[in-house]
C-alpha cells in the first residue's frame, strides 16, 4: 500500500526516477543481507518482467518488474508460484540412467563425465548407422532452445520439431500466407473484439490479457466464440456457445456482409489487397441464414455483429489469438479471420493488427557442416501441403518413426518439452519411443517424457540460469529486449543445457561451433546496442516505446502480389484452395460428445500442474458434461466416470456443469501422470493426451485436437 502510495503521489512527475528510488528504498530497508534481482519469469512462453527479493542466499519472493511494460508490472499467479519450482522437492538432482524396462521407474545415478560420454557414444553410433537425419531434436519455447538447434544444425540433423505444431503453427501459416507477417494485436487502443476459441482471462498472454481488460473498461466490446462458459466468456458482452467445427462458416457469412452491405474499407481494399473480385463470388453463398443452421447463432445476431464491427473499425478486429490446434483445416479457419480483419481496414492502425518494432541482436555465426550420406529432406517431408521446415510437425515426424518410412530415426533429444503430455495420442508417443534406440531428456522435473527417457539429465530453473539476450513482442506496448543472469546458484547438480550442447560437441569433435561463453554469445548480440545493454543493467529490460501502428505505411507486402492476399495464387500452386472453403465438421455420432481443449490462469501445459503452490488450486481434473447429457447418462456430479475414444481412455471425476454445450465435453491438460517422480499429481485424473486422437491440419500439419469423438459412462 505505501508502495501505491508513492507511486500515485509523484509518479506523474518522473516515473522513471519514482521507481528507480523505489526499488532502491525496498533493497536497504530489508538490511544489507536482502538483494533485488532483475530476471524474467519462466512459468510460461510470456518471459514477464520480475524483481527477485533474495535474502541470505534464498529467494523469498517474485515481483513484478515495474518497468517491464510488456508485463505491465504485473506479475500472475503462475509467475509468483516461480519459487516453488526453484524449491521443489521433486527436482531432478543429478544425471540418471534408465535400468529395466522404459517406464518402469529404475534408474542409476550417474556422474556428468559419465551421462555425456554415452549421450555422445550414442549420438555418434546412430549417425553412423542411420546417418546424422536418424538423430531428432526437440526444444520447447526457452531462452536457451537456440543452443539445441545449433547443436541439431552442427551435429549435421535437419529433423528438428518444436512443440508449436502441437499449438500455434496453423495460425501462423494463415496470416503469413495472408499479410506476409504475423501479426500482433492492439487490443489496448481496440473498440470491438470477436475472440474466436482463445481465452485471454485464463489462458494469459502479456499484454494482451491485461490489455483486454483495460480495453473493455475504456469502452470495447467484447464478443466470443467458444463451446465452454471460460472466463473470457463470462467477462465478455456477448458470448455465443458456438457449434465446435463451424467458426469459418461465421466468418464467411461475416464476409459476405461486409461486402454485400457495402461495409468493407474500399479505399484500403483497392489499394492494398488482392483478390476482392474472387472474394466477392466465392462469399455470396455464405449468408448468415447459412451460417445460422451451421453455427446455432441466430442470423439477425450473424448480421448484427459484422455491423457492429465494421462501425468501430479500422479499431475492430477478429482476434488472431494462439490456440489454433483444432480441426483438419485449422489454417484455412485462420484464414477466414485474417480476411475479414482486411475488410475491416485495420492493418498497421491503432486499435488494428499490427507489426511492432523488433530489436535485431547479433549472433556468433556458424557453418553448417555437409553429411554426403544424409537424406534430402526432412523424415516429416511431404505429409503436410505447407509445413514450416523449420518447425516441422511432431504428429507427422510421429507417424513416419514408428513406420521407419522415408528412413529410420533411432535417437531423440528433447529439452523442456513433454510431448507424452501434450501430444495427442500417448499411445502413439509411447510407440514412438519403443521404436528409438537411445532417448535423452533434459528436464527440471521427471516429466512423462524423461520417464521414458534412457538418460534423464537435470536442468536448472530460470533463477539459477544465465541465458542470452531474447527479443519480445507486446503489441500496443512496445518491443523489447530482456535476458536472465542466476538469482542464486544452480542447486544439485543441474546443468543447462547451453553447458550440456557445449560438452556433447567437445565429445563429438563439434567444439568449434561452440567455442564461446554465454558472456560472450551476449556481448556478440549487442555488439551494435549499447543502449539496450545499459537498459538491461538498469532496469532489467530494453522498451521499444512509442506507437507500433503507421509503421509499414509504403512499404510492399512480403506476398506474391505484394499484397494483403484474399485469393492466395501460391496456395493454388500447392493443391490449396485459394480462399478457405467451409466444409461441415463431423457429425457427433448418437451417444457421443466432441471434447475440445483448453487451459486456466495456473496450469501451464506440463510446466507447473505439480508446482506446490498451484497444485493447492487444482489437484486433479474433472470431466465438463452439461447437466442434460447427465441425466441421460445418469451421472452424478462428482461421480467418477470412463471417458473413451479410439486412441484411449481415462476415469476422472464428472463435473456436471452447463458451461458447456449438451454435445462437447472438456477436461484440463497435463494430469493422469504416469511419472511417479511427480508426486503431487501422480495417480490424480486422467490425461486428455491418452484419449486425444491425432488427427492433423491438412495444410501445416499442426496437431488438429477437436477431431476426436468420445463416449462417457460411469466408472466400473
Amino acid at each position: 500500500m505505501k508502495l501505491s502510495a508513492a507511486t500515485a503521489a509523484v509518479a506523474s512527475a518522473n516515473p522513471s526516477r519514482v521507481l528507480h528510488a523505489l526499488v532502491k528504498t525496498d533493497q536497504a530497508t530489508a538490511g544489507d543481507s536482502f538483494r533485488s534481482i532483475y530476471s524474467a519469469c519462466d512459468m510460461c512462453f510470456n518471459k514477464c518482467g520480475l524483481i527477485a527479493r533474495v535474502q541470505d542466499g534464498v529467494v523469498k519472493k517474485l515481483d513484478p518488474n515495474p518497468f517491464s511494460l510488456k508485463s505491465r508490472g504485473m506479475l500472475c499467479a503462475r509467475g509468483n508460484a516461480g519459487v516453488r519450482q526453484l524449491y521443489d522437492p521433486d527436482r531432478l538432482k543429478y544425471p540418471l540412467l534408465r535400468k529395466g524396462d522404459r517406464g518402469q521407474g529404475k534408474w542409476q545415478r550417474l556422474t556428468w563425465d559419465q551421462a555425456l560420454d554415452l549421450c555422445a557414444e550414442q549420438m555418434e553410433r546412430i549417425g553412423r548407422e542411420y546417418t546424422r537425419c536418424g538423430f531428432l531434436f526437440m526444444a520447447g519455447t526457452d531462452m536457451q532452445s537456440t543452443f539445441v538447434h545449433r547443436l541439431a544444425a552442427v551435429y549435421g540433423s535437419y529433423n528438428v520439431i518444436s512443440h508449436e505444431s502441437n499449438c500455434l503453427l496453423s495460425r501462423n501459416r494463415a496470416f503469413l500466407d495472408t499479410y506476409g507477417v504475423v501479426p500482433t494485436a492492439d487490443v489496448l487502443n481496440c473498440k470491438y473484439i470477436i475472440m474466436p476459441g482463445a481465452n485471454r482471462f485464463e489462458a494469459l498472454v502479456t499484454p494482451d490479457s491485461m490489455d483486454l481488460m483495460t480495453a473493455m473498461q475504456n469502452g470495447c466490446k467484447l464478443v466470443v466464440l467458444d463451446p465452454r462458459y471460460t472466463k473470457t466468456a463470462a467477462h465478455a458482452h456477448e458470448w455465443y456457445a458456438i457449434k465446435p467445427g463451424t467458426d469459418m462458416a461465421f466468418f464467411l457469412a461475416l464476409a459476405h456482409v461486409l461486402i454485400t452491405e457495402d461495409l468493407y474499407d474500399k479505399e484500403f481494399v483497392a489499394a492494398k489487397t488482392n483478390g476482392i473480385e474472387q472474394l466477392t463470388a466465392h462469399v455470396q453463398p455464405y449468408t448468415p441464414d447459412w451460417a445460422a443452421r451451421e453455427t446455432d447463432l441466430p442470423a439477425r445476431d450473424i448480421r448484427r455483429i459484422a455491423r457492429e464491427l465494421a462501425a468501430a473499425a479500422p479499431r475492430a478486429m477478429v482476434y488472431p489469438g494462439r490456440r489454433s490446434s483444432d480441426y483438419k483445416d485449422s489454417t484455412q479457419i485462420r484464414r477466414s479471420y485474417a480476411i475479414v480483419n482486411a475488410l475491416l481496414g485495420n492493418w498497421d492502425r491503432e486499435g488494428g493488427l499490427i507489426v511492432p518494432k523488433k530489436i535485431k541482436t547479433g549472433s556468433i555465426p556458424f557453418e553448417e557442416p555437409w553429411f554426403d550420406e544424409n537424406p534430402e529432406d526432412r523424415v516429416d517431408a511431404g505429409r503436410a501441403q505447407m509445413m514450416f521446415d523449420e518447425e516441422g510437425s511432431f504428429k507427422h515426424t510421429r507417424d513416419a518413426v514408428i513406420e521407419g518410412e522415408p528412413y529410420p530415426i533411432k535417437g531423440w533429444l528433447t529439452y523442456k518439452t513433454n510431448p507424452m503430455q501434450t501430444g495427442a495420442n500417448r499411445n502413439k508417443t509411447m510407440q514412438m519411443i519403443n521404436k528409438l534406440d537411445f532417448m535423452v531428456s533434459v528436464d527440471i522435473t521427471m516429466s512423462d517424457t524423461a520417464w521414458m527417457a534412457d538418460l534423464v539429465l537435470p536442468a536448472p530453473s530460470y533463477l539459477e540460469r544465465q541465458d542470452p539476450i531474447s527479443a519480445f513482442l507486446a503489441s500496443s506496448a512496445c518491443s523489447g529486449v530482456i535476458t536472465r543472469d542466476p538469482i542464486v546458484p544452480a542447486m544439485f547438480e543441474s546443468r543447462p543445457v547451453f553447458w550440456i550442447a557445449k560438452e556433447l560437441a567437445k565429445r563429438l569433435d563439434l567444439m568449434e561451433h561452440f567455442d564461446f561463453t554465454i558472456e560472450e554469445f551476449r556481448e556478440a548480440q549487442l555488439k551494435d546496442l549499447p543502449e539496450v545493454a545499459e537498459a538491461l543493467d538498469k532496469e532489467g529490460v530494453y522498451n521499444i516505446v512509442g506507437p507500433s501502428y503507421g509503421l509499414h505505411e509504403g512499404k510492399r507486402f512480403r506476398t506474391r502480389s505484394g499484397k494483403i492476399e484474399l485469393h492466395n495464387a501460391r496456395y493454388e500452386d500447392h493443391g490449396v484452395d485459394p480462399m478457405p472453403v467451409y466444409t461441415p465438421p463431423q457429425a457427433i455420432p448418437e451417444n457421443q460428445f466432441r471434447i475440445v481443449v483448453g487451459r486456466n490462469a495456473f496450469i501451464t501445459q506440463s510446466a507447473s500442474t505439480n508446482n506446490s503452490l498451484l497444485w493447492e488450486l487444482e489437484q486433479e481434473n474433472t470431466l465438463w458434461i452439461h447437466p442434460e447429457a447427465a441425466r441421460r447418462l445418469n451421472i452424478a456430479h462428482g461421480e467418477k466416470v470412463k471417458v473413451a475414444s479410439r486412441a484411449g481412455s481415462g476415469i476422472l471425476k464428472a463435473e456436471v456443469t452447463e458451461k458447456t454445450r449438451p454435445d462437447t465435453v472438456y477436461m484440463d491438460t497435463v494430469f493422469g501422470v504416469i511419472s511417479k517422480g511427480l508426486s503431487k499429481i501422480f495417480g490424480q485424473g486422467a490425461c486428455i493426451a491418452d484419449v486425444l486422437e491425432d488427427e492433423a491440419d491438412a495444410v501445416s500439419g499442426n496437431m488438429a485436437m477437436h477431431e476426436t469423438m468420445v463416449t462417457v459412462s460411469k466408472a466400473a
